[in-house]
């Protein structure tokens, strides 16, 4: 026994370095290694481990990231150091001001780190001996909230470095905009308020009582300081990013040092241009003095440091009227107004509609027709109303008129409890009917190429179909009707038609717009239970017990399932031949596939011919790949299309091996 017990501890210490390095590459340098199905493997058999022996549970497991509980509450932390705030700056003048005072302070040469100053929460990390041991959130400044339990769950995030070393770095956790505009869509989807940006989005899922919470919206981090780092020889903050980085903690790279003040406005002018391409939403630039001994003798005010400073960009508005407030119902029943504007110009595009996303927000802003108003683009992406210019508004402007029945099938509107939404619950809504289509037939879906919206919309609004088992019984004649539908465009239609039946469970699942399913998760529903007659009579128990599903996932499934109208669509969808068993290959088989992906990490750039990025993603990780946005040292394979750009180049430099689609379609098995 004690033999077993050794051997078990030996190799739990082993598993938890070689994930640790792992996650390190992956999350932090985008330079992933092995393949998700590898590192797969080895998570399960360090859970196993650990289920066989619990002592061995280490507080810096990965296992450990995300809590099965509620917190009770954030208990106050004080700060060994003040976490100070920054003065601001918001033209060359104030930035020259600045550094003319900073060099009035110091004796000797001065030089600037610039850093992009990301728009999140700011937070502190305390490592002892190398492991976390305290998350905390800045608060007024002195006192913030112990976040040690959702700060664990984000992967970015070492539970321990690679030293044994004793440090508090700081840094601010950030939602990026792709996962905002995700979390908002979803959100507004099920009938709940939405984030007014990703700043909020991110204090929001850091300081919720649910850690799986936390775990589930890809919150990310970038540390900007070290505060104290014991014995380590630190003199100079660039120097202390490029520790930070050693010790495998995640620092932004878009940063440099400068001589002078001038040079500084030339980054700033940069990534003003730059900020609305990254992932990540910015709202300056933080300028510090690099050297810490000339920091000390600029010292301190009692608010903020002498030695930095923010540049805050001028806010991206723009003043328009809204002329008419639209209201549509999507696939879930949900009513959304949206603000049908004069199109002004918006970051670089031309803006006309913005959401108002729910009538809780038409009240608050008190939004009302012909009023002029100031919009942008939250996370830089997304339109919305910010505020209304009260003085321009129209003497006999009236509140808005918010409707009391559906605008589809003028079925009275309800709002369900917990929710901010207006709600259609007529279960044979035309609207709701017509979206569930769109979905069904989406790329993510099932893919039916050549079926878009528009062709949806007309086989609807024609009667051709009810719902989306219809699809199949579709014949050409009935298509020919349709406007713009010849002869071979219509026997196009029914080939991809006819392809969809062969599709595997998940797009299926997916397919089906179960609420709180998305692709994520119908993936891993139909990877564990293989058949959609095996998931209709599952537990809910079991269904809730699949790590990523949850119990919010698992109620809703079950509750599909228990409607009559469900199991008579699944029927009729068999009828007509559809495939309802997952025929992709299980995580535990993928590392035995015989390919020659199998194990390679893969990069897709440039136009594709004869594949569509996300099929051709799906089919090499299926093929036991690991398909990575990055090309690094550690790149296998890049797939090449045309009018590739800097990614070939790079390859080309680090001689990766570069193959076309003719290689690679001798490869992909049909």
């Amino acid at each position: 026994m004690d033999e077993a017990f050794n051997q078990a501890k030996q190799r739990v210490d082993e598993l938890i370095t070689i994930l640790d390095r792992y996650s390190y590459e992956y999350y932090v340098l985008d330079q992933p290694t092995i393949a998700d199905s590898e590192y797969d493997k080895l998570y399960q058999e360090l859970l196993k481990l650990e289920e066989a022996y619990p002592t061995l549970v280490q507080q810096n497991s990965p296992t450990q990231r995300v809590g099965g509980t509620l917190l009770p509450g954030f208990e106050k932390v004080e700060h060994d150091l003040p976490m100070l705030s920054l003065d601001n700056a918001f033209d060359l003048e104030g930035l020259r001001a600045f550094d003319q005072r900073v060099r009035q302070l110091v004796d000797g040469e001065v030089e600037y780190q610039c850093e992009l100053k990301m728009d999140g929460l700011a937070v502190s990390l305390k490592y002892e001996e190398g492991r976390l041991m305290q998350a905390v959130t800045r608060g007024d400044g002195r006192v913030g909230e112990n976040v040690t339990g959702n700060v664990r769950t984000i992967k970015a995030v070492p539970l321990t470095l690679k030293q044994p070393v004793t440090i508090e770095a700081r840094g601010e956790i950030y939602m990026p905009k792709s996962s905002f505009i995700k979390l908002n869509s979803d959100r507004e989807e099920q009938g709940e308020d939405v984030f007014a940006n990703p700043r909020n989005a991110a204090a929001g899922t850091l300081r919720n009582l649910d850690p799986r919470v936390t775990a589930s919206r890809n919150l990310n981090i970038f540390l900007y300081s070290m505060v104290q780092y014991g014995t380590l020889e630190i003199e100079t903050q660039s120097q202390a990013l490029s520790t930070l980085n050693d010790l495998g903690l995640r620092t932004n790279p878009e940063r440099a040092v400068f001589q002078s003040i001038e040079d500084v406005w030339s980054y700033v002018e940069e990534y003003q241009e730059k900020r609305a391409n990254l992932p990540y939403e910015i709202d300056g630039i933080v300028i510090k003095v690099n050297h810490f001994d000339r920091q000390e003798q600029a010292g301190y005010t009692v608010k903020a440091p002498r030695w930095a400073i923010a540049y805050k960009f001028p806010a991206e508005e723009s003043r328009t009227v809204v002329n008419e407030i639209e209201w549509s119902v999507g696939r879930t029943g949900v009513v959304t107004p949206t603000a049908i504007m004069n199109p002004v110009q918006l970051a670089g595009t031309t803006v006309q509609r913005a959401s108002l996303h729910n009538v809780d927000l038409i009240k608050e802003r008190d939004i009302r027709l012909h009023d002029t108003v100031f919009v942008r683009k939250a996370g830089d992406i997304i339109p919305e109303v910010i505020r209304v210019d009260f003085e321009a508004r129209p003497e006999n402007s009236e509140p808005c008129q918010i409707p009391t029945h559906c605008p589809a099938c003028s079925s009275e509107l309800v709002h369900l409890e917990d929710e901010v939404a207006l709600r259609c619950v007529n279960p044979k809504c035309p609207a709701q009917a017509k979206e569930r289509l769109i979905h069904f037939v989406s790329r993510n879906a099932m893919n039916i190429d050549g079926l878009g919206e528009k062709i949806v919309i007309q086989l609807f609004e024609r009667q051709l179909v009810k719902d989306v088992s219809d699809l199949y019984g579709l014949t050409k004649e009935q298509l020919m009707t349709l406007d713009k539908i010849a002869d071979k465009s219509a026997d196009n239609l029914l080939q991809s038609i006819e392809a969809s039946k062969t599709n595997s469970l998940e797009r299926l699942l997916f397919g089906l717009g179960i609420k709180h399913v998305g692709s994520k998760a119908a993936r891993l529903l139909a990877e564990k239970y293989e058949t959609i007659d095996t998931l209709k009579t599952a537990e809910l128990e079991d269904i809730q017990s699949i790590e990523g599903i949850g119990e919010i996932i698992a109620e809703s499934v079950a509750a599909f399932f228990e409607l009559e109208a469900a199991n008579e669509l699944i029927s009729k969808l068999k009828s007509f031949g559809v495939n309802t068993t997952y025929t992709g290959v299980k995580p535990e088989e993928r590392s035995t596939v015989e390919s020659v992906f199998n194990g390679k990490t893969v990069v897709i750039t440039g136009k594709l011919e004869h594949f569509k990025r996300n099929e051709l993603k799906e089919s090499l990780t299926l093929l036991g790949a690991n398909v990575t946005g990055s090309i690094s040292k550690n790149t296998d394979i890049l797939i090449a299309g045309a009018d590739a750009g800097s990614k070939l180049t790079k390859a080309q430099e680090l001689d990766i091996p570069i193959w076309n689609e003719e290689q690679l379609l001798e490869e992909i098995p049909d």
